[in-house]
């Protein structure tokens, strides 16, 4: 109900029915918080998994799933997800989101390249560890933080992530790979890079599919957000999603 949401908080009410409120606050405290009526998330992370379409009932794979508003989103919407996460600390932060908004997830704690589900999955979103210098507008210690060193090596490991996640992958299915850098490293050339090698089909998004966002499609079809888009409400991270 996001127009009583917009009323509650103070904020404004976005095309694709995210609420955007001020800066400020202890978001556990914001009413509605413990009772599980929302969960926080920036606008551009919301759309990966409005790529995958239509998921009730389908079997998906949320790939490097923490903290969790990305399977939440699955869940809402009437998918069966397995939320796999590498790391325990975060998976317990990932349990406990669901548990406050009572969705259901299956959660295992797992290295992606290894794990392998019980059957191949109708959807798969992987959003792999990244430079994050998409969040720059929000942490703005990214540029003295991260190393240009940084960069390749994550490239490499987020190119063994994607064949993985493509072996989880029914015949047929659709996988949605999503980083928040701006790095041209971390995702088109990972993308274009594993399917030099392996059968896959790069799909065109389509404008209907972005929730209303006026974002950038690349020529081959793929989403670019950049933190200046969506300014007049205080911006967005930059994603890149295919």
């Amino acid at each position: 109900r996001p127009e009583e949401w917009v009323a509650r908080l103070g904020g404004t009410l976005l095309p694709n029915g995210t609420v955007r409120r001020p800066t400020g606050g202890i978001i556990e405290e914001l009413p509605g918080y413990q009772e599980g009526m929302f969960w926080v998330q920036d606008v551009a992370a919301a759309l990966p998994a409005r790529l995958l379409g239509e998921v009730r009932g389908r079997r998906v794979l949320d790939l490097c799933a923490a903290p969790g508003g990305k399977t939440a989103q699955l869940a809402l919407a009437g998918a069966r997800v397995i939320a796999v996460e590498q790391s325990p600390a975060r998976a317990a932060i990932l349990r406990s989101n669901l548990a406050r908004l009572n969705l259901t997830a299956e959660i295992v704690e797992a290295d992606v390249r290894t794990y392998r589900p019980p059957a191949p999955a109708d959807c798969v979103l992987l959003d792999p560890p990244c430079t994050s210098t998409g969040t720059i507008r929000r942490h703005p210690d990214i540029p003295w933080i991260k190393r240009p060193e940084d960069i390749p090596r994550l490239a490499a490991l987020q190119r063994e992530l994607l064949v993985a996640a493509l072996a989880m992958l029914a015949p047929g299915g659709t996988l949605v790979y999503a980083v928040c850098s701006l790095e041209p490293e971390e995702g088109p050339e990972v993308v274009t890079a594993v399917a030099a090698t392996h059968p896959l089909e790069r799909l065109p998004v389509r404008r209907e599919e972005l929730g209303g966002l006026d974002v950038e499609l690349t020529a081959t079809g793929e989403v670019r957000t950049l933190p200046i888009h969506l300014a007049e409400h205080g911006g967005m991270d930059g994603f890149y999603l295919a």
